[in-house]
């Protein structure tokens, strides 16, 4: 029974949520996902600068058409997890795509990267150590953690003992190589991390990683959704960029992203690792098998990659000029290379209010506070899109200006 005192209890809560300017509203998209979008009634369209549609695939006319003549051929949906009767040829001709594109030995599809990552742990560990970035996406804290209770042991005296997961400081060595020191008595041991962190947009230090990993004879694990399919010389992702392909054991990763931005995920592993995944990953199991739309959208998204590098030029290109023209600008620009560029505000009401201001202007961006990132580091996460013009670049810009010296965050430009 739903009482009156849940009801006022919830209704405080949210009324924290308001009075502290952590509330997340949600703006309405009128149109298709792209680089101009119509928002929530307003008259004429908005630039997105929000979105993780990096290479601006998904509303592109090749990936659609290939969609449309998916769903004549292969229909609309499932109806089924994929070991009863949700696997059709197209998936398996998707996840040996996934191999030969990532350099692994097999690869399983999911729902979403989030139910790759939760899905993983509980599987090929047992009581044995996970040791993750401090920064590690959520996702890949929740299948921690899952795993840590689906482990535990129970003590003689009714006690209670974990599997333990250690964090290490953000892509800290020296840290790290003290947690695997410290665990070199267990079976396995995990090193778990983004390839790119998604709040700052910083890349994990993968050689160095792999250095440890193999002087302690740990696993490397790596989420590289912010990368897979633009990131990287041929856009193979992290892995790729630093030259460790194959010194990665396992990649787990989305199409949610970069390539065309609809819905699945998948692991890419060695052979047995993905083989244990198929018999015993609950998400898997128990979660209907990815729309055949979205396979053979994605196969004709990574025919597109291996063909032509023109979007990743212009994506590398727009992101570059982007940092460096808002940074001058007086902004406070966390550094590096990716189209991620977070625009620190700091205070969680002075990046909502500056979001508001920017979407009035033209600019579709949001705030980020508070659980998304820590407190006191509220920001703008700007994220670029190979379909970027440079007039819409510098139309961004001239806003951000604007509004920067309208709430004092900038003095001039």
């Amino acid at each position: 029974m739903y009482t009156k005192e849940a009801k006022e209890l919830y209704e405080k809560e949210l009324r924290s949520i308001v009075e502290s300017g952590l509330y997340k509203d949600e703006l309405l998209i009128d149109s298709p996902q792209d680089r101009e979008i119509r928002v929530d009634g307003r008259r004429g369209t908005l630039l997105n600068f929000c979105a993780n549609n990096y290479l601006g695939l998904a509303n592109n006319s090749e990936v659609k058409q290939a969609a449309m003549k998916s769903i004549e051929e292969w229909g609309y949906g499932l109806a089924s997890v994929p070991f009863i009767c949700g696997t059709q040829t197209i998936h398996k001709q998707l996840e040996r795509k996934f191999s030969e594109f990532l350099g692994m030995e097999d690869t399983i599809l999911y729902s979403s990267c989030e139910a790759a990552n939760v899905g993983l742990f509980e599987v090929i560990l047992g009581f044995d150590v996970i040791i993750s970035d401090q920064l590690s996406h959520a996702t890949i804290i929740d299948g921690a953690r899952l795993w840590q209770v689906i482990n535990k042991k129970k003590l003689d005296q009714g006690n209670v003992v974990l599997p333990e997961i250690r964090v290490f400081k953000h892509s800290d060595m020296t840290d790290l190589e003290k947690h695997l020191q410290e665990t070199q008595d267990r079976r396995l041991r995990l090193i778990a991390v983004d390839g790119v962190f998604s709040m700052d947009g910083d890349i994990a230090p993968l050689r160095e990683i792999c250095d440890l990993a193999e002087k302690y004879r740990a696993l490397v694990m790596v989420d590289d959704s912010h990368a897979t399919g633009f990131f990287g010389p041929t856009g193979r992702g992290t892995p790729e960029y630093f030259g460790v392909m194959d010194r990665v054991d396992i990649i787990t990763s989305t199409m949610g992203k970069g390539l065309g931005g609809a819905v699945g995920g998948f692991t890419s592993s060695r052979k047995e690792i993905i083989e244990l995944l198929r018999q015993r990953s609950r998400p898997r199991l128990f979660s209907n098998a990815v729309p055949p739309v979205v396979v053979v959208a994605t196969m004709k998204i990574l025919d597109m990659i291996d063909s032509s590098a023109a979007l990743r030029d212009r994506l590398n290109e727009n992101a570059a000029y982007f940092r460096q023209r808002v940074s001058e600008l007086g902004f406070d620009v966390q550094p590096g290379i990716h189209p991620i560029i977070p625009v620190m505000l700091y205070d969680a009401q002075k990046a909502v209010d500056m979001a508001t201001r920017l979407v009035e202007e033209g600019i579709y961006v949001r705030a980020f506070s508070f659980p998304v990132v820590p407190r006191g580091q509220a920001r703008i996460r700007v994220q670029i899109a190979a379909t970027h013009t440079r007039e819409d670049l510098d139309f961004a810009l001239e806003k951000f200006a604007k509004v920067g010296r309208e709430l004092s965050i900038v003095k001039c430009g």
